[in-house]
């Protein structure tokens, strides 16, 4: 029996906002589907050199809204990226708005959360980096 990975799905908020925050990390939309007779749309993103379909990120929007948007979420665990440059990445997200829950103070592992709430895990590529500052000694905010 073999199984192969092919996507996960988080319910957002403002369809918006969420495709905005992931393709701050570098994700690029691969399709979409919108069901009038459902009254929701479903947009598939994921890393640029993966376009077989694994690794995808599937963004569900109920059209009607979901009141239980967005909560802690904490009971889905997270998402989890591999970067090229932990640091760059950060910079990169704080520089855009995003909040870095937990910083890379390791030098190769940060946790940050989209707009629903949606813990996301990036991890350096390869051995981790040097301790830098700010990161170095940078507190958490919130969790994770």
């Amino acid at each position: 029996m073999s199984i192969e990975f092919l996507h996960t799905m988080v319910r957002v908020k403002d369809l918006d906002d969420s495709i905005a925050f992931y393709k701050l990390l570098g994700l690029v939309e691969r399709r979409r589907m919108e069901n009038e007779g459902g009254r929701f749309t479903l947009v598939f993103l994921s890393p640029p050199d993966r376009q077989d379909g694994t690794a995808d990120v599937e963004l569900t929007y109920n059209w009607d809204g979901d009141d239980g948007l967005p909560s802690d979420s904490r009971h889905f665990g997270h998402l989890a990226y591999r970067v090229d440059d932990i640091y760059a990445t950060c910079q990169h997200l704080m520089d855009n708005g995003v909040t870095i829950n937990r910083p890379p103070r390791d030098g190769h592992m940060a946790f940050v959360r989209s707009p629903d709430n949606i813990s996301i895990e990036l991890l350096q590529k390869g051995d981790a980096k040097p301790k830098q500052e700010p990161w170095a000694s940078m507190e958490n905010t919130g969790h994770w």
